[in-house]
């Protein structure tokens, strides 16, 4: 609650608020309605619950920038808002990491003797026999590219703002968010010409859901960042942000540079490395 006899701390006591409860309930029909939905009911649920959940970070997120206008977003508020950002960039590494090791287990053990079903399941190699895997060096060089490129230019937005210059930070944060989706486009391109499938019944194998759980959660967090830059370019737009407080932007600076790196990773591990990696084949 507000102090009436004047704020003496550095603190932001914040206001009673709606939107975690209503956050967690549009979190709760959301996963309903996807449950029904893959069990063949209509999507009506889901598209509700979905809608929810953008009506409550809307909302949720407009409050913080008027509580950031309003003087509340003090030095100390400030630095433990980017401790959190850390803290969930963190997660996002471990959440990563279990696809990595889901895909290094498969791949650096598929002719291991005392691993049976995985032996038939790959042939005893990596890639699976049979399997025909993208050419490293043809669009996902080119996404390399695309996205190295973006974390170039959403640092200039950053230094551009750093120096009060409006124009910079827009036209930076403008091209970040069109190669971002450009990124997008052309791995849908790619997974549309895939070889190979995540499901079964598509003749799908290891290979393709290691593969496909890898980069589509990287895809996803491709487009979840668009969106972020996206926002901050509709703020930088209306006169948000100042070279002294600009959170909102750096937080998603940095998850942006998070995705450039993790795609690196993926880039030398998946496409290069697990497309000639592996056990040789059983003798």
């Amino acid at each position: 609650m507000a102090d009436p006899h004047g704020k003496h701390h550095d603190y932001h006591l914040v206001n009673p608020s709606w939107w975690p409860f209503v956050g967690a309930i549009a979190a709760f029909v959301t996963a309903v309605g996807a449950i029904t939905w893959m069990h063949g009911a209509p999507s009506y649920v889901l598209v509700i619950g979905f809608a929810m959940v953008l009506y409550t970070m809307f909302m949720w997120w407009r409050d913080i920038i008027i509580e950031a206008h309003a003087g509340d977003h003090t030095p100390v508020v400030s630095l433990h808002l980017r401790y959190g950002m850390l803290l969930f960039i963190v997660s996002e590494v471990m959440f990563f990491v279990a696809w990595f090791w889901a895909f290094f287990d498969a791949s650096l053990f598929a002719g291991e003797a005392n691993l049976a079903a995985r032996v038939a399941a790959t042939g005893g190699i990596w890639p699976p026999k049979g399997t025909t895997v993208f050419d490293p060096f043809h669009l996902p060089l080119l996404n390399t590219m695309i996205l190295l490129t973006s974390g170039t230019t959403v640092t200039w937005a950053h230094h551009a703002l750093l120096g009060n210059d409006r124009k910079g930070l827009v036209w930076g944060l403008g091209i970040t968010i069109i190669l971002g989706m450009i990124f997008t486009c052309v791995q849908a391109y790619e997974y549309a010409h895939a070889a190979f499938a995540f499901s079964n019944a598509n003749g799908g194998n290891i290979y393709g859901s290691t593969f496909f759980m890898a980069t589509g959660f990287h895809g996803f967090h491709v487009v979840v960042g668009t969106i972020f830059l996206f926002i901050c370019w509709l703020r930088a737009l209306k006169g948000d942000f100042t070279p002294k407080q600009h959170f909102g932007f750096e937080a998603a600076a940095w998850y942006w540079h998070f995705v450039d790196v993790v795609w690196l990773f993926l880039f030398v591990c998946i496409y290069i490395w697990g497309n000639h990696g592996g056990m040789m084949p059983l003798e």
